[in-house]
């Protein structure tokens, strides 16, 4: 789906700025993967989208790559990145890794250069250490899929 031709376009928007379309794509994105895909039922809307930044890349109309970002103290007590996803339209095109890139240059733009924790899915493991997580931690079940805890300490 990424081309020369259809270049992306980010917005970094704290909940209250998401206008109902971008709003609707983030939570239709996340259910297509989250909840269809990895045929997890669990529920999606933690109260959190309140308090994240919400990182949307679109290519052309079409939402193709989503996290949310937090400070300090929400979901851990360092920064975070959470719900991070692509669509599957993108995935083996390179997006994964300009959202992580992009998401941790907009994390230390927001709450300033200091270390990020994630919940990661056990099997994305490599994928986070080629941008310096490291896994802290014992593995977790969280809705039924193996997580750990990683922490890149900058």
């Amino acid at each position: 789906m990424q081309n020369s031709t259809r270049p992306l376009t980010f917005i970094l928007k704290e909940f209250n700025q998401l206008d109902l379309c971008e709003l609707y794509s983030l939570l239709q994105l996340r259910n297509e993967v989250f909840v269809v895909e990895q045929n997890c039922p669990y529920q999606d809307l933690d109260n959190k989208d309140f308090v994240a930044h919400h990182l949307l890349i679109y290519s052309q109309e079409e939402l193709v790559a989503y996290a949310r970002l937090f400070r300090s103290g929400i979901s851990f007590a360092e920064a975070s990145i959470g719900r991070i996803i692509t669509s599957k339209k993108v995935r083996s095109s390179g997006m994964g890794k300009i959202l992580m890139e992009k998401s941790i240059q907009s994390l230390y733009e927001l709450y300033g250069f200091q270390p990020i924790r994630i919940g990661a899915q056990c099997y994305a493991i490599p994928f986070y250490q080629k941008f310096g997580f490291e896994t802290d931690g014992d593995i977790y079940l969280e809705d039924g899929i193996e997580h750990i805890e990683m922490c890149k300490k900058n």
